[in-house]
């Protein structure tokens, strides 16, 4: 099964409610299929790759002038992409922040009282499973990026786009350290619940 696929398939089954955050991989392969192959015989494309500048990582498109109208556009969607991805992950750490402080002030206050703590207990385990999720989500996306930037080089035959997996890497949705964080604050908080002193 294709990757496009898999992920419609997994997003319908497991994270429908997230299902426009995702990597819109179709839109891209569309924009992508515009951009004549570099193997045209009207199309003039270089057969070595481009000098790159190490110390400075700038964005090859930034500095070709060559691009077509298409190449743009394909470019342009795809930091539209980076950026929505980057936008979601954000405002989800954000959101378990506030709501892994919540439920560890219900745990005090269950703790004060003695009360029964089954209902917090499922509601750590659901924000759990829920932080779980948005490391995969991180994941789909990071592939699916991949692909779409393999498959440019491989249509275009240019190495316009190498810089961009770097730029990738650096991006918040890829460094998920708050993110492990909470995991194992929250993991600290059920062990606190389940096996008490």
């Amino acid at each position: 099964m294709k990757f496009g696929k898999n992920l419609r398939n997994e997003v319908a089954q497991k994270l429908p409610e997230w299902e426009g955050e995702f990597i819109s991989y179709k839109d891209l392969k569309k924009q992508l299929n515009l951009i004549a192959p570099w193997n045209d015989k009207e199309t003039k494309r270089p057969r070595k790759r481009p000098r790159m500048a190490i110390d400075n990582c700038v964005m090859m498109e930034e500095q070709n002038t060559n691009l077509t109208g298409e190449e743009t556009g394909f470019i342009q969607l795809l930091r539209d992409e980076l950026e929505k991805i980057n936008s979601f992950f954000d405002d989800k750490e954000e959101e378990y922040v506030i709501r892994l402080k919540e439920l560890r002030d219900e745990v005090a206050i269950l703790e004060g009282s003695g009360g029964n703590a089954t209902q917090v207990i499922r509601d750590l385990l659901d924000f759990y499973r829920e932080m779980v999720l948005l490391l995969r989500y991180g994941v789909l996306n990071l592939e699916g990026l991949r692909k779409i930037v393999k498959k440019h080089k491989k249509k275009t035959g240019s190495f316009v786009l190498s810089p961009f997996m770097l730029r990738v890497l650096q991006q918040p949705f890829f460094s998920t350290d708050l993110l492990h964080k909470l995991l194992r604050e929250c993991e600290a908080t059920l062990r606190q619940l389940l096996l008490p002193i």
